[in-house]
C-alpha cells in the first residue's frame, strides 16, 4: 500500500476532483474507487464520499493500493546516465520515453530502464515511481535527478520545495517574443474544454516560470525557461499563454509538421542541486538533441 499526504491549496467542490488534481496520472474511476473503499482521510477522518467538499488547507491522506496490473520488470532499454554515486543518479531522458508506468504506458518507461541499470532506487513513491523525484512529459527531453535511497529522496524533494534546486530548460517558441525576459505568475487548472489539458485560470495551483530570450529567428524565438514551481505541463501552458506555443507541441500548439517533429522542442538542459550527503553544490548539463539542433540550424537568425 502506497500512502501519500498532501494539503489542499484551494477550495474544491468535490473530494475526487481534489485528489485527481494532485494525482493527474490516476483515472477518475480509480480515484472514486480509492475513496469508496475507505482509503482516503480528510482532516483526520475517513471519507467515503467522492462529492465531499474540500476547504483550502485541508490535510488529505490517500492510501493507494498496489496496481497489480502493472509489471515493473527491469528492462535493457539504453538510457544516458551522466552521473551516478551511492545516493543519486542524473539521467538525460530522450523524447518519447514515459517517466513511470501509468495507464496506456506500462512498459519501456524510464523506471523500467532504471531498474535494469541502477543497483538501488528509493521507495518513497512506492512500486510505481521508485526513485522519481520530479518528472518530465513524455515528449520533453533532458535532465532528471533520481534518488537511490529514501534519505536522498527526502533531501531532494525539500530542495525542490524550497527552490534551492534549479531546473532550466530551452524551448523553441513560435513567433517573435518581444520581451527579452520576464516572469509568468499565474494559476493553472484543468481545462474546462479538455480535462487532459491544463490552462491558465483564476483558480488552481500557482505556477511561476521565469523566461529569458536566447536568440530570435525569423518566425521563431529560442527561450530559456526556469521553473520556480513544477506544475504539470507548466512551461508548455505558459508558452501558449504568452501567445507563443512551443514548436512541435501537438497539445498546446500547432504541431508544426513542417519540421517533421514527433513532439515539442522543449529540453531540460541544466540541473543545479546540492548533493544530499556531501553538501556539494553540483551542476549538470545536457546538450540539445540532434533533432532540436537540426531545426535551429535551418532557421535564419534576426540581425
Amino acid at each position: 500500500m502506497q500512502t501519500e499526504t498532501f494539503t489542499a491549496e484551494q477550495d474544491f467542490s468535490r473530494l475526487d476532483v481534489c485528489i485527481h488534481t494532485h494525482f493527474p496520472d490516476m483515472t477518475r474511476s480509480a480515484v472514486k474507487k480509492v475513496i469508496e473503499d475507505g482509503n482516503v482521510s480528510l482532516c483526520g477522518k475517513v471519507c467515503k464520499k467522492a462529492g465531499e467538499k474540500v476547504k483550502a488547507g485541508s490535510v488529505i491522506i490517500v492510501d493507494i493500493p498496489p496496481a497489480k496490473e502493472l509489471s515493473l520488470a527491469p528492462s535493457d532499454t539504453p538510457i544516458d546516465i551522466i552521473y551516478q554515486d551511492a545516493d543519486i543518479a542524473v539521467v538525460n531522458k530522450p523524447q518519447g520515453m514515459v517517466v513511470h508506468p501509468a495507464p496506456g504506458a506500462y512498459d519501456d518507461t524510464l523506471v523500467n530502464a532504471l531498474l535494469g541499470k541502477l543497483d538501488s532506487l528509493s521507495g518513497i513513491n512506492g512500486v510505481i515511481r521508485p526513485g522519481i523525484v520530479h518528472r518530465l512529459d513524455k515528449d520533453t527531453s533532458g535532465l532528471l535527478v533520481i534518488a537511490k535511497n529514501d534519505a536522498a529522496h527526502v533531501n531532494l524533494q525539500k530542495q525542490i520545495a524550497e527552490k534551492s534546486a534549479r531546473r532550466i530548460y530551452l524551448a523553441l517558441l513560435e513567433g517573435r517574443v518581444e520581451k527579452d525576459e520576464g516572469t509568468l505568475d499565474t494559476f493553472l487548472d484543468r481545462s474546462s474544454s479538455d480535462r487532459k489539458k491544463y490552462a491558465v485560470s483564476r483558480t488552481g495551483r500557482r505556477a511561476v516560470t521565469h523566461f529569458k530570450v536566447v536568440e530570435r529567428f525569423h518566425g521563431y524565438t529560442l527561450v530559456q525557461f526556469e521553473l520556480e514551481t513544477g506544475r504539470t505541463h507548466q512551461i508548455r501552458v505558459h508558452a501558449k499563454f504568452m501567445g507563443h506555443p512551443v514548436v512541435g507541441d501537438f497539445t498546446y500548439g500547432h504541431g508544426d509538421k513542417k519540421f517533421g517533429l514527433k513532439g515539442q522542442l522543449l529540453h531540460a538542459s541544466r540541473l543545479i542541486l546540492t548533493h544530499p550527503t556531501t553538501g556539494e553544490r553540483m551542476e549538470f548539463s545536457a546538450p540539445l538533441p540532434d533533432y532540436f539542433y537540426r531545426v535551429l540550424h535551418s532557421l535564419k537568425p534576426l540581425q
